[in-house]
């Protein structure tokens, strides 16, 4: 053997040596899908956090079911925690099992962790029946949360069914979500497939979402987001919002959103903002290269945001939009108007730009409306309200 190929094997021998494995059944986890193996999932993590060399967590094929796990990443040593995942993972059907918690599968404090692959299901029917037949039901839990957390990678992942919300990244920095499939039914409620909120340095890639609420949903004090390559419906679409709730509110800026389709959706691309006094913002937003596939909101700013017409003084938002672009947007309307700016009576929006926007409803021209927007709207040959 050539010193050449000696030294390689070498380098590659020592990098095994160095990344320790931690197979979760040899915790005592079971794939049978009826033993919970939340301890042995919780013991797993402990030995690879205490780790002082990169380590990864193997999840064998089978089904596991985990009541709940809280993986907290405080204390450990080992900054690159790898998390393999073959199997599936199921959360209990009885949601009275969790019904104190806002989470199920949760990571917090932990940094330079990287799962790949799996399915979590958060087995979420049994409470939607409960809330769609407005019963007194808990909240549910987030299938697969981000808390305080740096450096993260999910690639490749499966989320469905969640109780609610199916991911939720929350002040977090450096987080990429690559390849995922979120899923849950139309009618599904409050099953936002990805939300993010006081985080930054997020991107969402090549991934596939559909339930019964928001698509991804952007909350307060989110910056430098990347959003590509998305396929949305059903659901809301994508939103930004909604913010304003409060009066002391962090803003959201420097947002893309490029490369997605939206099919059946209730919405598109979409700012949504209480009519409340908030000193929030949105800016340098850009919606670019979309595509409708009979949408009801194709593209939609609303400032009066206000469901179920519940706790809204409508004095007007104090949240202000300014630099927002919606660039190379195609397709189909399901309703006549297409465009819908409206803005803040009290705080107009101010930069809104609109370049190769074409958009039919029945294979005929849509309309646009636009309420208190200050300045003329770029793009619009005949805005409406909008000068």
């Amino acid at each position: 053997m050539s010193p050449l190929a000696i030294f390689f094997l070498f380098l590659i021998n020592s990098s095994l040596a160095s990344n320790t494995n931690y197979n979760v059944q040899n915790y005592g986890a079971k794939s049978d899908g009826e033993t919970d193996s939340s301890e042995a999932f919780l013991s797993a993590w402990s030995a690879a956090c205490a780790s002082t060399s990169p380590s990864t967590i193997y999840v064998p094929r089978g089904n596991y079911l985990i009541s709940n796990a809280h993986f907290n990443g405080k204390t450990c040593q080992s900054k690159a925690i790898t998390i393999r995942i073959d199997g599936t993972l199921f959360a209990p059907s009885d949601y009275n099992v969790n019904s104190d918690d806002e989470n199920w599968i949760k990571f917090e404090k932990v940094n330079g962790v990287s799962i790949y692959g799996g399915t979590f299901d958060g087995q979420g029917a049994v409470l939607w029946a409960c809330k769609n037949s407005n019963k007194n039901c808990p909240d549910g839990t987030t299938a697969l949360s981000f808390h305080k957390s740096n450096n993260i990678i999910v690639s490749g992942v499966t989320v469905q069914n969640s109780q609610m919300f199916q991911i939720l990244v929350d002040t977090c920095h450096n987080v990429k979500l690559l390849g995922v499939k979120v899923s849950a039914p139309g009618n599904s409620p409050n099953t936002d497939g990805i939300h993010i909120k006081l985080s930054s340095g997020v991107s969402i890639m090549n991934s596939q979402i559909g339930t019964g609420d928001d698509c991804i949903s952007i909350g307060p004090g989110n910056s430098n987001l990347w959003i590509e390559g998305i396929a949305c419906g059903p659901g809301h679409g994508i939103s930004i919002g909604s913010l304003g709730w409060k009066k002391q509110e962090l803003g959201v800026q420097n947002v893309t959103i490029k490369t997605v389709t939206f099919t059946g959706t209730t919405n598109g691309v979409r700012v949504k903002t209480w009519a409340r006094p908030s000193n929030g913002f949105v800016r340098n937003v850009l919606f670019q290269h979309i595509v409708m596939v009979n949408v009801k909101n194709p593209i939609i700013i609303d400032q009066n945001y206000c469901p179920n017409h519940e706790s809204c003084p409508h004095k007007g938002s104090g949240v202000k939009i300014s630099d927002i672009t919606y660039q190379d947007i195609h397709g189909t309307s399901s309703t006549k108007v297409a465009v819908k700016l409206d803005c803040s009576k009290s705080n107009p929006c101010s930069g809104i730009t609109l370049e190769d926007v074409n958009l039919s409803y029945n294979d005929h021209p849509t309309k646009a409306s636009c309420v208190n927007v200050s300045g003329r709207v770029s793009g619009l040959q005949k805005p409406a309200n909008c000068l």
